[in-house]
C-alpha cells in the first residue's frame, strides 16, 4: 500500500496519475527483486517481477480511488498497488534481510528522483524540449514524494517494517504488537493516519519534499 502523494494544480491530470501508478509499481517490483536476490523466490514464482502493470493493478486502489479523488479535487491523491509477496523466512541475510527488502522500494524511488531531477537541472544543456522537461519534473517529484513518504515509521509503511526488523528482538517485539493492533483495526487505522497526517504533518512534509526537489533540480 503506497500513498500517491499530494495533489498540486500541475499534477491533477491523467498523465500524472499514470506516472504515479507506474512509480508505485516500480516501488513494489524493487521489493520483489531485493527479496529474490536475498534468496526468496516468492515474488518471482508469482510472476510479480515485471513492470507490466496488469499483475500489480488493484482495481480499487490503483484506478477507482485515485480517479475519484482527482475528480472531487481532494487535497490528497491516495492509492496503492497489490503488494509484492515475499517470505522473510527464506531470506539468507536473517539479521538485515527484511530491512533491506523494506528499504528497496524507497531507495529505488529516491534513485529515480535523483536521475530525473538531474535531467531537469541540466535540461538546457541536454536540449530537452518542454514535453520531456515536464515528464522529468513529474517523475522526479512523484518518486521523491513516494520515497520519503514510505520511510515514515508507521505500519504498514516500509519505514516501520525496516525499523522493526532492524531493532533487537526485545525492542522489535513491541513494534510487532503495535503493527498487529494497527492491522486489526483495518481501514479505520489507515483513515486515522491519513487524517492526522493531512491536518498536522502534510504541510511541513510537503515543504521538505519541495526543498529537496529544488536542491536536485536547481529550483525548477
Amino acid at each position: 500500500m503506497v500513498p500517491l502523494g499530494l495533489q498540486t494544480s500541475n499534477m491533477v491530470t491523467f498523465f500524472s496519475i499514470a506516472v504515479l501508478i507506474l512509480s508505485i509499481i516500480v516501488h513494489e517490483v524493487a521489493h520483489g527483486y531485493a527479496a529474490d536476490s536475498l534468496g526468496d523466490p516468492t515474488a518471482r514464482l508469482a510472476g510479480r517481477l515485471t513492470l507490466n502493470p496488469l499483475p500489480h493493478i488493484d482495481l480499487m486502489g490503483s484506478i477507482i480511488l485515485p480517479a475519484l479523488l482527482t475528480f472531487t479535487s481532494s487535497p490528497i491523491l491516495f492509492g496503492w498497488a497489490k503488494p509484492v509477496p515475499y517470505n522473510p523466512y527464506n531470506l539468507q541475510a536473517r539479521r538485515w534481510g527484511e530491512t533491506l527488502v523494506a528499504l528497496a522500494g524507497s531507495a529505488t524511488n529516491l534513485f529515480l528522483a535523483l536521475i530525473f531531477g538531474l535531467l531537469v537541472r541540466y535540461s538546457q544543456t541536454l536540449g530537452l524540449d518542454q514535453t520531456a522537461l515536464s515528464l522529468a519534473v513529474t517523475i522526479a517529484f512523484v518518486n521523491l514524494f513516494l520515497g520519503l513518504f514510505n520511510l515514515i515509521p508507521f505500519p504498514p509503511l516500509d519505514g516501520f517494517t525496516a525499523l522493526r526488523s532492524a531493532l533487537p528482538w526485545h525492542l522489535s517485539s513491541h513494534l510487532t504488537r503495535l503493527e498487529h493492533s494497527v492491522r486489526v483495526m483495518g481501514p479505520v487505522s489507515l483513515f486515522l493516519f491519513l487524517l492526522i497526517f493531512s491536518y498536522l504533518f502534510a504541510g511541513p512534509f510537503f515543504k521538505l519534499v519541495l526543498y529537496i526537489f529544488n536542491l536536485l533540480t536547481g529550483g525548477a
